[in-house]
């Protein structure tokens, strides 16, 4: 009985001491195990107004993260190969929230890049961080030009990868001058030479008057046959946008083009069509592009059009077709629905991360943000301006080819469908007016 006890005491220390050995050697193969990962830091707004669109960028990074970890993760020059580890900051679709998690992520993370960013008033409050810290930061969300072409602080290390308001406000609008214009003066039987009655919705932020904006601009610069009508502003989150209607109707417009978020955008074509009586064309910036909102929309969704160039439910035909069915069908299986516009940029944001560290061949920022500056990969899912994800020599902008697309009711989804109407070399039908089109006037 003596001799057992004493037994069981010596297994118990022995017990003790391998417990405390295996402890203390993990604890010394932690800064090992974690030099095996490479930091990818998510900002995205998983709550507040944008938390549709957010959501889906954040899903979207991790698709993408786990498809370069199964691929093998990231090898650098040495030879040596990193998995790809992602953490999401949720901004909270406010400036507080977007400074809160920037910080979180640089320096309690200690990321090695940033990727994401979706209002642009909210990533723009948190830029100085940014510069302050020095992380490459790729914006996959925040279309303002201001991201990266403001002088107020130093934005050297943001690169913006998704299409500006300046860009996507001047394309919508000459598709409005060469095509809608042409349908609705044929329509009245109205000369050539009648002007356009456009309208524009915005949401009062730098996102919205950065495309109220270049609507303006580019009518100007281009001489269009174009004139605006009414111009109503609304907060970022609004859901009743009655009064804006109300005036815009008085106003007798032919088209109205609105810079909002999914869930203001659809919210308020459907006010406008069931509760106003507005029926007219509705144009949307791109972000509209969204699953959610086509539920939302619903039957109201009829005939309105979508500045695009990635879409849940369609795709041009070409090099990039199968790429983007993968990925949607990836995507599917994880979360059970489709991803976005946002998120098709957003995954290929972690892409493009993973991309600049390999070149780099290190995590260091200074390094990685060079080799970005001059860097030049295949396009992944979206249709790129020479196939190339390349970032612009001025203000670090990649370029994409872009498309207008309309929504057409689809009996089997109960919802409507885009199509394809512009530019000519995509398009997959033509742009028609619906038989309820109401022009703002004959005159």
């Amino acid at each position: 009985m003596k001799y057992s006890v004493f037994i069981i005491a010596a297994l118990l220390i022995a017990a003790a001491c391998i417990a405390g050995c295996t402890q203390q050697q993990a604890s010394t193969q932690s800064p090992a195990a974690s030099q095996d990962t490479i930091k990818v830091g998510v900002i995205a707004s998983l709550t507040g107004p944008a938390s549709n669109v957010g959501t889906n960028m954040w899903q979207s990074a991790q698709v993408a993260g786990e498809k370069i970890n199964a691929a093998g993760g990231v090898t650098l020059k040495d030879g040596t190969t990193k998995q790809v580890k992602l953490i999401v900051g949720d901004d909270e679709s406010t400036q507080a929230g977007g400074q809160k998690a920037a910080t979180k992520l640089i320096t309690d993370d200690k990321v090695d890049i940033l990727v994401g960013g979706y209002s642009s008033a909210v990533t723009s409050a948190y830029e100085q961080t940014i510069a302050e810290y020095k992380v490459p930061y790729i914006v996959t969300g925040a279309s303002s030009p201001i991201i990266t072409h403001r002088t107020d602080i130093d934005t050297s290390y943001v690169f913006h990868h998704c299409p500006t308001t300046d860009t996507y406000g001047e394309y919508t609008t000459q598709f409005i001058d060469e095509v809608v214009r042409a349908a609705v003066n044929k329509k009245l039987g109205a000369p050539s030479d009648r002007p356009f009655r456009l309208a524009v919705l915005y949401q009062d932020t730098a996102f919205g008057k950065g495309v109220q904006t270049a609507v303006d601009n580019t009518i100007k610069t281009k001489n269009l046959n174009i004139v605006l009508v009414s111009q109503q502003s609304f907060k970022m989150g609004e859901s009743d946008f009655r009064t804006q209607l109300t005036a815009i109707k008085a106003a007798k417009p032919d088209a109205v083009y609105i810079g909002a978020f999914p869930n203001e955008g659809a919210p308020a074509i459907v006010q406008a069509r069931r509760d106003i009586g507005l029926n007219t064309i509705f144009l949307n910036v791109e972000n509209n592009d969204n699953a959610q909102f086509y539920k939302d929309v619903g039957q109201y969704g009829e005939g309105a059009v979508i500045e695009s160039r990635f879409s849940p439910y369609t795709a041009p035909a070409g090099a990039v077709a199968a790429a983007q069915d993968e990925f949607k069908q990836a995507y599917f299986k994880k979360f059970g629905t489709y991803p976005d516009m946002m998120g098709a940029s957003t995954y290929e944001g972690v892409f493009i991360a993973a991309e600049a560290i390999k070149q780099a061949g290190t995590t260091d920022k200074a390094t990685v943000r060079q080799t970005l500056t001059t860097m030049k990969m295949p396009q992944v899912i979206e249709a790129m301006k020479d196939s190339t994800i390349s970032f612009s020599s001025g203000f670090r902008e990649s370029s994409f080819d872009l498309w207008m697309e309309q929504l057409y009711p689809d009996a089997a989804a109960g919802e409507t469908r885009p199509k394809i109407v512009w530019p000519d070399n995509l398009k997959t039908t033509e742009f028609v007016l619906p038989s309820w089109y109401e022009a703002g006037s004959s005159a």
